[in-house]
C-alpha cells in the first residue's frame, strides 16, 4: 500500500517546484529507472552542494520540464523516510517566468486542477502538501 519507511542518518535535501499557473498545478511521472517508478511527482530533485531549496526547485523545474519559474513561497518543508533513504522536503510554490512559455505539455509534465490531484498516485511524502493544495492553500 504505501512505501516503507525507514529513517537513515543522513537525510538528502530536495527543493520541489510546485508550480501554479491559471489554477491549476504542473504534475509529471516518475520515470522506470530510479526511486518510485511510476509515482506521479512535482519538478523537484536532489540540492547540489551548498544549493538553497528554492534554488534547486527552480533548476530542477527548467532542467525536467523546460519551464523557467520564480519562487514565490515555501509552502512546506517536512523529512519523509522511503526504503531508499531519507529525504528533507522544500515543497516551493513557483510560477512561470513568462506566462507565454506555457503549454499544454513540458516533456511530459502537464496541468492538474486542485480538485483532480487526488486522482494521481503520488508518494507519501507529498500526502501533506496535497491536503494544503486541496484545500486551496
Amino acid at each position: 500500500m504505501g512505501q516503507s519507511v525507514i529513517m537513515s542518518s543522513e537525510t538528502q535535501p530536495i527543493g520541489v517546484a510546485v508550480v501554479q499557473h491559471a489554477g491549476r498545478y504542473l504534475v509529471g511521472m516518475r520515470g522506470e529507472h530510479g526511486p518510485l517508478p511510476g509515482y506521479s511527482e512535482f519538478p523537484g530533485g536532489k540540492c547540489l552542494r551548498n544549493e538553497r531549496p528554492a534554488d534547486c526547485a527552480c533548476r530542477e523545474c527548467q532542467e525536467e520540464s523546460g519551464l523557467a519559474v520564480v519562487p514565490v513561497k515555501l509552502l512546506l518543508n517536512a523529512a519523509h523516510g522511503y526504503s531508499h533513504g531519507t529525504v528533507d522536503l522544500h515543497f516551493w510554490l513557483c510560477h512561470p517566468v513568462n506566462a507565454d512559455d506555457v503549454q499544454d505539455d513540458h516533456r511530459g509534465f502537464h496541468w492538474v486542477a486542485p480538485a483532480d490531484l487526488r486522482k494521481y498516485r503520488f508518494p507519501d511524502g507529498n500526502l501533506r502538501l496535497l491536503d494544503l493544495l486541496c484545500a486551496g492553500i
